[in-house]
């Protein structure tokens, strides 16, 4: 059978961007459950405030750690109902990336494959301190890059306050 070897050498491929996941971990977790058992009683919708964060950092030549710090905080008239805190991590090695591409990918590529590991998490966390899972919504990380960019461009363009 003839035809064209289409099986690429290392030197052609030497030169592509590579993006692969070292590992996953939790780095941090935490979950009170300050008024247990008193607060299975409580017949109060609790309020739910979550809060999000994403941290990068290098951690060697082409290697990049990636953090997502969630906050959650519950809480009913009565009191706090519970409070999560988790740092789930990944490591990222990321080759023969353009420079300019590699933060939209810490901040949003890498976020979106932890994502669905984070969900999960706090949702097995919850519900083993005996509340209804919670289950976070999917999040836009792409949207939430371009705001916090915009932000940044603005705080950068505006102009300094007169001296007195």
């Amino acid at each position: 059978m003839s035809g064209n070897n289409f099986n690429a050498s290392n030197a052609d491929t030497d030169h592509l961007p590579q993006v692969s996941i070292l590992a996953q971990y939790i780095k941090d977790l935490s979950f009170e459950n300050p008024n247990a058992p008193a607060v299975y009683q409580w017949q109060t919708q609790p309020h739910i405030e979550v809060q999000f964060n994403i941290g990068t950092q290098p951690m060697a030549q082409d290697v990049y750690e990636v953090a997502l710090k969630v906050d959650v905080s519950a809480k009913a008239d009565e009191g706090v109902v519970f409070h999560v805190e988790l740092v789930y991590s990944g490591l990222f090695a990321i080759k023969n990336v353009p420079a300019d591409q590699i933060q939209p990918f810490l901040y949003i590529e890498a976020p979106r494959i932890l994502f669905p590991f984070v969900r999960r998490i706090l949702a097995d966390s919850v519900r083993d301190g005996n509340f209804p899972p919670l289950m976070l919504e999917p999040i836009d990380f792409a949207a939430l890059y371009m705001q916090q960019t915009e932000q940044q461009d603005m705080l950068s363009n505006a102009e300094p306050a007169g001296q007195a």
